[in-house]
């Protein structure tokens, strides 16, 4: 594949995903498996990207922003990490590899980036204070989202243009006990991400529901796609008899509360 098609895909599949919440709503492109597969699409290697944006996902599936304080971008890491692996050759083993730096580096320039924009906030409200509406909204509508696909766009197109061959030498000079540790803390991190999700999601009403699907996906030796599809139809009928009781119940007390002394018709 020509580099520089694949380096203009993949810069326009990372601005695709950094309009998610700011011009597309909120449609969970931002998320590493979601990235990954759309630069496997776009590549034509469909199954190495889902294997290493699953990966990515499951390390960053607890990881929140809180406040001002911003984690690492594993979007853009798992895009750009995605991306080598298919032009590789590396498979999806080296994600994590990959990943990790370009997580990091993503991290400092939305960090810059932000602060441009909260310049742009200030000088959005200088232009609103001196009645000057269409230039605030374009400074902020057109020139804000500018700079947050400038933020994607410029870094992933140099990274694969410029850096495939680079990133292969080192990933071929890595040595075989690095790549396994990465690799096992890969799985280490993947378990504390879902021990982070559990901690928010989990209850004692869920906690039921979570050990039957786990146990039935230990014991019963069926994957997780037929957990899922199991839950689904679990949850369609537990809803099912929830409103059919209370509808019930409802019209009953409808029924007894009834006056016919009350009614003018």
């Amino acid at each position: 594949m020509n580099q520089l098609y694949a380096a203009i895909a993949v810069g326009l599949v990372g601005v695709i995903c950094i309009m998610d919440s700011r011009m597309l709503g909120r449609l969970s492109l931002e998320r590493p498996l979601i990235g990954a597969t759309m630069v496997g699409i776009v590549l034509g290697d469909i199954p190495t990207a889902l294997a290493a944006g699953a990966t990515l996902e499951l390390m960053s599936i607890g990881l929140i922003n809180v406040g001002a304080a911003m984690i690492p971008d594993m979007n853009m890491g798992s895009i750009v990490a995605t991306a080598f692996c298919i032009l590789t050759g590396a498979g999806p083993e080296a994600a994590l590899t990959i990943a990790v730096p370009v997580a990091a580096f993503g991290q400092a320039i939305g960090l810059a980036v932000r602060m441009v924009l909260a310049a742009f906030s200030h000088k959005a409200d200088t232009l609103i204070d001196q009645g000057k509406f269409k230039q605030a909204l374009h400074l902020h509508i057109i020139w804000g989202n500018v700079l947050y696909a400038l933020m994607y766009f410029v870094p992933i197109f140099l990274a694969i243009y410029v850096g495939t061959d680079l990133v292969q030498s080192i990933v071929d000079m890595i040595p075989a006990w690095v790549t396994s540790g990465l690799n096992l803390a890969g799985n280490v991190l993947t378990a504390l991400g879902m021990a982070l999700l559990l901690n928010i999601m989990l209850t004692k009403k869920m906690a039921l529901f979570f050990f039957v699907g786990f146990f039935a996906a230990a014991f019963l030796n069926i994957n997780v796609t037929a957990v899922a599809i199991f839950a689904v139809l679990l949850a369609l009928l537990l809803v099912d008899l929830k409103f059919r009781d209370g509808g019930g119940q409802f019209a009953t007390q409808a029924a007894d509360d009834y006056d016919p002394l009350e009614d003018d018709d």
